[in-house]
């Protein structure tokens, strides 16, 4: 192979295995199946996040030979490894779930590890949880060698009585049951039936908001963000990946020429129009961070601002993904967008291709006006998250305006340091209509880990409290949420944030139109409670909680350790 071909296609794996010196390494890679003519081929990590511990990931494996094939038909050798996952569906409203965003470092420093330490010319990464596809895009932003995502897919919905539901109703029911609104047997039959089989969370929630992004920045293969998880274009999506692969080592093109600003705003601007995630605010932030793209979170409030809310999804309409795939899935929505001027058309992606090209190779219906509406007719003029700030949040927090029509209040503060005793209060009775439940200590720093909450959103909205509380926290919210809650509140509590220095009945207020997140009280006396304030101690002092503790930044920049 010529020279120029080898330090084209072979960056990186050519001084692992080149010249009699790397003869040792030659033997060992032997051993694994290697043939003389594999060590002239580049060579490609694939990732594989698969793990029985979420459905989500379950079926992981077969989406993972595929691209192996794909791989070894493009004439590149795949080596197969994995990394972790934690499922916060699981993991909700207990201890676990601080590790989730936890994870997502992790994830991201294990992919990087593999492929830096074995000299890998390209990486592709197979996954479908929450924290699994953030940590992916990280790995992928700081290694900087030709790369591509695949996405598992999505989970159908259950059926219960006639009616679709999916996780997000369970944890609702959680709460119908704990006002008596729901007998434990109908609780124990929803739960037998919402979550039929493999894949991501149904609804608009995280992982679908954050295979859509990535979609939107360019970095996975057109059309396939919506595919339900049981759906074999999956694996013939996996299959291409490996050709594609292979093109981008030929181009030379690399995560950092396609995850550009402009990148970052197309996928804020789709978020902003399916009504995603909250999480994706964070999520964005970081992978921005590891490109070393310039994203601060006010950019989310100003892309919001300009874009229009065209999906029906839950948790903030009717609908899931499976549905939206029917409808034609992401491109639809992103044809939308670019025909009024929103995206940037000539961004380019893993096709080689730019965002306007893409779209116009691929056969796109018209929006349907009930999974997608026209943007003419949107379902709200702007975007589903608003950035707020105000003497509570210097920072910055994040509420999911498409997910309520409670879009102020004011109220007392009832104040908890922590989920779990939130939680017994709103399922025993103890919050009242009008109250501002605030959790805290539960940031970056403070949980450590950003717990997410579902739990308590569900008992919330089980309750009857959805259009008459408001729920404030330094910890974050799953995709799945939904209600007047306020998340990400940063500076967190346990830096000595503004919201550490809450005490019952103090009257806290939001308003979305005006981005106005406060507390009824005089700088003199924020200053004087500053003062007499102190940290508490850290609730982990040794391991990977307390190593990422020490670590992590504010929730306003990504929740970001490098």
């Amino acid at each position: 192979m010529a020279t120029e071909t080898i330090s084209m296609l072979r960056h990186k794996s050519h001084v692992v295995v080149d010249g009699p010196d790397r003869a040792p390494a030659r033997s060992m890679l032997r051993a694994v199946g290697l043939q003389d003519d594999d060590f002239k081929k580049p060579f490609v990590a694939v990732a594989n996040l698969a793990s029985d511990v979420t459905p989500c990931n379950v079926h992981l494996d077969r989406i993972a030979q595929k691209v192996k094939q794909g791989l070894r038909d493009a004439n590149s050798v795949p080596f197969m490894f994995g990394t972790i996952t934690i499922s916060d569906g699981i993991s909700m409203g207990t201890e676990g779930m601080k590790a989730s965003l936890v994870s997502r470092e992790v994830i991201a420093d294990s992919i990087e590890t593999v492929t830096f330490g074995e000299g890998m010319d390209g990486l592709i990464v197979v996954a479908a949880c929450d924290k699994n596809m953030p940590g992916a895009m990280m790995a992928m932003a700081r290694l900087d060698v030709p790369s591509l995502f695949v996405y598992g897919g999505s989970i159908l919905p259950g059926n219960y009585m006639g009616q679709d539901i999916n996780i997000q109703d369970m944890y609702e029911a959680c709460g119908a049951f704990s006002t008596g609104e729901m007998s434990l047997d109908e609780l124990i039959a929803m739960e037998r039936v919402a979550c039929p089989g493999e894949g991501a969370c149904a609804g608009m929630f995280t992982a679908n908001t954050m295979s859509s992004a990535i979609e939107a920045m360019g970095m996975s293969i057109p059309g396939a963000a919506s595919i339900p998880a049981i759906d074999l274009r999956n694996e013939d999506v996996a299959h291409s990946s490996g050709a594609l692969l292979y093109s981008l080592l030929e181009r030379g093109i690399t995560p950092r020429r396609i995850m550009t600003r402009e990148a970052f705003e197309n996928a804020i601007t789709v978020v902003m129009a399916m009504g995603g995630s909250t999480n994706a605010v964070l999520h964005l932030l970081a992978i921005a961070h590891e490109a070393q793209v310039e994203l601060n979170i006010d950019d989310f409030d100003e892309i919001s601002r300009r874009t229009p809310y065209i999906t029906d999804l839950r948790p903030s309409g009717r609908f899931v993904m499976s549905d939206m795939d029917k409808s034609g899935g992401v491109p639809v929505v992103m044809k939308q967008l670019l025909d009024a001027g929103l995206l940037h058309g000539d961004a380019l992606t893993v096709t080689g291709k730019t965002i306007a090209e893409n779209l116009d190779d691929l056969d796109i219906p018209e929006p349907d006006s009930r999974v997608i509406h026209p943007i003419s007719s949107p379902r709200s003029p702007t975007g589903g998250l608003v950035i707020l700030k105000g003497n509570l949040a210097p920072e910055g927090a994040v509420i999911k305006v498409s997910g309520t029509k409670h879009t102020a209040h004011e109220g007392p503060a009832r104040v908890f340091n922590g989920e779990r005793p939130a939680f017994d209060a709103i399922v025993n009775g103890e919050i009242k209509d009008g109250d501002v439940v605030v959790v805290r200590y539960e940031g970056p720093k403070g949980g450590p880990g950003m717990q997410e909450m579902l739990a308590v959103t569900g008992a919330i909205m089980g309750a009857g409290l959805g259009d008459s509380t408001m729920l404030l926290t330094d910890g974050r919210f799953s995709g799945a949420s939904r209600g007047p809650c306020i998340g990400h509140v940063a500076p967190e509590a346990a830096v000595g944030g503004p919201i550490a220095l809450l005490q019952d009945g103090d009257i806290v207020s939001f308003n979305a139109e005006t981005r106005d997140l406060s507390v009824q009280l005089s700088e003199d006396e924020l200053a004087q409670r500053s003062a007499e304030w102190t940290a508490p101690p850290p609730n982990y002092d040794r391991g990977v909680l307390a190593k990422y503790a020490k670590l992590v930044s504010s929730a306003s920049v990504g929740a970001v350790t490098t």
